[in-house]
C-alpha cells in the first residue's frame, strides 16, 4: 500500500504602563504596484468572466458594455481568445471554447480529489492509523489516496503496488470482490512470486484463499508485503466499480489492528459521499 475546523479564544488587551511606548506594530504587506499588473491579462479575464455568465453567448457590442471596455479593445481581445480556443464564436455570439471548459473542469476535479482527502484525514485522526483508499478499474489497482502524518507514517511501496496485489491487504480485498474469471486474469498477468517469506506461495493457494473472504467482511494479512507490519482492508460497495479503504500497523501493535478496523467499519457512513465522488477522478 502506498502513495490532506475551535472557538476563538477571549483576548484582553494588556495595560499600558505609564510612559511606556506604545507596541510595535507590524506594517500590513504592501500592495504589488500596479505597474507588475498586466491590463491586458486582467481585461481577457473578465472578458471570459462575463461570457461564462451568458448560457446562450452573447455579442462582443454586449460584452464591452457589461465589461466596461472599450469596442475595439473587446474585439481585439475576444479575437485573441478565439484563437486560444478559450472562447468561440457562432453566428456573431461567445461561448466558452474547449481551453476554458478544460480549465473548469480540472478545477472541479481538484475539488473532488480534496474532498477524498479531506475525509480521509479526518478517518486518520479519529482512529489514529494511517488510511488508504484503492479501486479496481481497467484491470489495476489504483491507490487513490493516502493519509498519513509524520507520528503515523504509511506502509513504503518498496515493491510496485499494481504488481503485488497478492501479497497486500488492498489487493487482496479488490480481487476477492471480482469475479474468478477477473481475478484469474489479473493472476496471470501479476503472477503471484514472494515479496516476504510470509506471502502468500502461489496463485492456487491465493484463489482458495480469496474464495473463503466472506461478503463485506475485512480482509487481513501480517507481514504478507512489508515486514514488520500487519494491515487490514475492507471492501466498499460504490455501484459495481470494487473499492476498499485500509489500514496499517506496526506488527509489534498487531493487537490494534482489528479494534481499529472496526472504527473503520463505523465510519464508513460518514465517508461514503466523498468516496463516491472520486471514482469520476
Amino acid at each position: 500500500m502506498a502513495s490532506a475546523d475551535t472557538a476563538p479564544a477571549q483576548l484582553h488587551p494588556l495595560p499600558v504602563q505609564p510612559h511606556s511606548k506604545p507596541p510595535a506594530v507590524d506594517p500590513p504587506p504592501a500592495k504589488p504596484p500596479t505597474g507588475t499588473l498586466i491590463g491586458s491579462v486582467q481585461r481577457a479575464m473578465r472578458l471570459l468572466e462575463c461570457v461564462a455568465e451568458h448560457a446562450y453567448g452573447a455579442p462582443a457590442k454586449q460584452l464591452a458594455r457589461e465589461t466596461g471596455l472599450a469596442l475595439p479593445t473587446a474585439y481585439h481581445l475576444l479575437r485573441t481568445l478565439v484563437h486560444e480556443n478559450y472562447l468561440r464564436r457562432e453566428k456573431g455570439l461567445f461561448f466558452l471554447g474547449e481551453a476554458a471548459e478544460r480549465l473548469a473542469g480540472s478545477g472541479a476535479e481538484q475539488k473532488r480529489r480534496g474532498a477524498v482527502v479531506d475525509a480521509l484525514a479526518r478517518c486518520r485522526d479519529a482512529i489514529g492509523v494511517p488510511v488508504y483508499y484503492a479501486l479496481y478499474r481497467d484491470g489495476e489497482i489504483d491507490i487513490m489516496c493516502v493519509s498519513d502524518s509524520p507520528d503515523i507514517p504509511a506502509v513504503e511501496e518498496w515493491a510496485d503496488f499494481r504488481e503485488t496485489g497478492h501479497a497486500h491487504a488492498i489487493g487482496q480485498c479488490l480481487l476477492s470482490q471480482l469475479d474468478e474469471e477477473a481475478r484469474r486474469d489479473h493472476l496471470d498477468r501479476y503472477p503471484v512470486q514472494a515479496v516476504t517469506p510470509y506471502t502468500v506461495r502461489d496463485g492456487h493457494s491465493l484463489l482458495k484463499r480469496l474464495e473463503r473472504v466472506r461478503r463485506m467482511a475485512p480482509v487481513t494479512e501480517r507481514q504478507e508485503y512489508a515486514l514488520g507490519t500487519v494491515c487490514a482492508a475492507i471492501p466498499i460497495t460504490i455501484g459495481t466499480v470494487a473499492a476498499t479503504m485500509a489500514i496499517s500497523l506496526p506488527s509489534n501493535q498487531a493487537e490494534r489492528l482489528l479494534p481499529a478496523v472496526q472504527r473503520l467499519q463505523n465510519e464508513m457512513g460518514r465517508l461514503l459521499g466523498s468516496l463516491a465522488i472520486s471514482i469520476s477522478i
